[in-house]
């Protein structure tokens, strides 16, 4: 019996100590970066904490295994929402966009954005962003398979002459504990004249280990080369605390016909990770993302100069307008000094969307997201582009692809454009403000636009098709040219848009006090009369020859009465005669939409006469009178 009663005791004790250690081992895992198989033992665990359930979501998040982290930040945040880190929040969002739930994910993302205190941009769902990003994007892209995917992840391309490289894991060899496949080496293929890829084969064994290699740039002469590879995992000494051996950007040369005098750049460490490098087109800049000390986020893209002794200068963060508190990786500077990065920080479709920033003085403008044809719901990154034939790769683990991930070839589409600048056609000066509307052969309007603080307009146009483009601002006189395109569309078409003001085209148009005017001989009413008399007539026959000659002005005539009778009296007289001078108009052709009148009674005079008997009768007509105002 006390044999029974030591075993009963013993076997809770020894569960208990199972548990414990199954957890010991699940968190060890994950520290080392594990995540598949330290997810199957926090899948054990019976009662799931909110750090197991974290770490548990974790490890599918960073494998994009979307469905099963939705399923476990779900479960988290309905538990424990108001105790877990924003940074969960900001996850969860992400992995709804990852299975396309993009309505709930905005809401996550807006929680996220209050739980940080940080005020959102405008537009931020998902589908009116991409649909408004969609009908501004002048050159879209065409995106194609290429054939030398594998069921492996085939990603991280860069040109090396008339070939690419890139990185797979399709080689056999030791698996990588993070996702448990292959460790990374470089292959290189040849580019057939429709951009596809064929003869792969292995890069060079002096540069592929048995640990990872990846993300190799070469400079334009093909005799150096700067590639990502990892400590070695044997060597306890690189590892750091957690025993995670970290990435390192290396530099190798091409000497007789082999790749040779490969070391690590001295802006490595043992401590955090350099990766991802990237040229400058002058090659005297190297662009790598790193989780250093001092970064913005969990991992920020940087810049080092190489000096001409072949030193390095140390690495400058490129700031807030590129880093976020999030992602970014994956650098590449076009030839026309575009830098292209991956990030999961700026608003997206989901994971690693791509962006552009114009890099000028060392400066960069506003990251933009290139699209939904380039970017999907889970990681699209290592964006490369040829400039002069507006073709590269990127690569991507959307659906429909053959392995984790794949290489893509995008193609911009062909387009043609017209665009130049309004101005002032006397002095030059530039017409912020302008109206600018493309037009077919027939006046039927195709686009139009607003010019900003530049003047400067541009609309995508068709080839072999006639065009008018129209421009238009207040109280100038509309300018239209017409045009035709050639088979080839005219490209970058240059049309200098000239307009002038009504009172520089017109002689008796003025511009006084704020108001631009047609000035005529007065007219005179009979006393306590509104009715147009023949001498009135031939004044407004001046007016009536301008309207015509501009039909697109637009006139308010205001009529004003002078101090001699009632303010009730000269109000209603002011108005009969107003609509009596515009009734004479419009029965003479004008239009009644481009008129409008007014009475001000003897409110708005122009002299001191504001009294009866106190002024001459010359004195008292100056204010009894019509004027013409330009109102457009």
């Amino acid at each position: 019996m006390k044999k029974i009663l030591l075993i009963l005791l013993i076997l809770p004790l020894s569960i208990q100590f199972s548990i414990a250690q199954n957890l010991k081992r699940a968190n060890h895992l994950f520290e080392k970066r594990a995540y598949l198989d330290a997810a199957k033992l926090f899948l054990n665990e019976e009662h799931k904490t909110q750090e197991v359930l974290e770490k548990l979501a974790d490890c599918y998040y960073f494998n994009t295994k979307m469905k099963e982290a939705e399923l476990y930040y779900k479960t988290l945040l309905q538990t424990y929402e108001s105790n877990v880190d924003a940074t969960y929040l900001f996850r969860y969002s992400q992995v709804l966009k990852g299975v396309k739930n993009f309505t709930e994910a905005d809401k996550w993302q807006q929680k996220y954005l209050e739980k940080k205190q940080i005020a959102p941009a405008e537009n931020q769902e998902t589908l009116a962003f991409f649909e408004t990003l969609n009908s501004e994007t002048r050159k879209p892209y065409v995106i194609n398979k290429v054939s030398i995917n594998t069921k492996y992840s085939d990603f991280g391309t860069s040109y090396f002459g008339n070939k690419l490289v890139f990185a797979s894991t399709r080689n056999s060899g030791k698996m990588y504990d993070w996702n448990n496949q292959p460790y990374l080496d470089l292959f290189q293929c040849d580019i057939t004249e429709n951009q596809n890829l064929n003869n792969v084969v292995p890069f060079s064994g002096s540069i592929n280990t048995d640990m990872h290699e990846s993300s190799a740039v070469f400079t334009k002469d093909g005799k150096t080369m700067y590639f990502t590879r990892n400590n070695s995992d044997s060597d306890k000494k690189r590892r750091n605390k957690n025993k995670v051996t970290h990435l390192k950007i290396y530099k190798a040369q091409f000497v007789n016909n082999k790749w040779t005098n490969i070391t690590e750049l001295p802006i490595n460490s043992d401590d955090y990770s350099i990766e991802h490098p990237a040229l400058s087109p002058d090659e005297k800049q190297l662009y790598f993302a790193s989780d250093m000390s001092g970064t913005i986020g969990s991992f920020d893209l940087f810049v080092a100069d190489i000096n001409a002794d072949g030193t390095y200068g140390t690495p400058k963060n490129l700031g807030p307008k590129i880093n976020t508190e999030h992602r970014e990786q994956f650098p590449f500077v076009s030839s026309d000094n575009i830098l292209y990065f991956a990030s999961d920080g700026h608003f997206g479709m989901g994971g690693l969307d791509i962006f552009k920033s114009e890099i000028s003085d060392e400066k960069f403008s506003t990251p933009i997201n290139l699209g939904n044809a380039i970017n999907s719901n889970l990681d699209d990154f290592s964006f490369v582009v040829d400039d002069a034939n507006e073709k590269g790769y990127f690569s991507s683990n959307r659906e429909g692809g053959v392995g984790d991930d794949d290489i893509y070839q995008f193609t911009k589409e062909k387009t043609y454009v017209i665009h130049g600048l309004v101005q002032n056609k006397n002095n030059l000066a530039l017409l912020p403000g302008s109206l600018v509307s493309l037009l077919d052969k027939n006046n039927n309007l195709i686009n139009e636009m607003v010019v900003g603080e530049d003047a400067k307009y541009s609309f995508d146009i068709e080839n072999n098709k006639s065009y008018k483009i129209k421009g238009t601002l207040k109280l100038y006189v509309p300018t239209i040219v017409e045009f035709s395109s050639d088979a080839r569309g005219g490209i970058n078409k240059n049309i200098q848009l000239l307009i002038e003001s009504y009172d520089d085209v017109e002689q008796n148009i003025v511009t006084d006090n704020g108001k631009t005017q047609i000035k005529i001989n007065p007219i005179y009413f009979d006393f306590d009369k509104w009715n147009i008399r023949p001498d009135a007539a031939l004044e407004l026959n001046n007016v009536l020859e301008l309207l015509k000659r501009h039909p697109e002005m637009q006139l308010k005539i205001d009529a004003h009465a002078d101090a001699r009778g009632s303010d009730e009296y000269n109000m209603i007289l002011s108005r009969k005669r107003a609509k009596s001078v515009m009734d004479y108009l419009i029965s003479r052709g004008i239009l009644e939409n481009k008129l409008k009148s007014e009475g001000y009674g003897e409110t708005q005079p122009l002299n001191n006469c504001v009294e009866p008997n106190m002024c001459s009768e010359a004195d008292y007509s100056i204010n009894s009178r019509c004027e013409f105002v330009i109102t457009n």
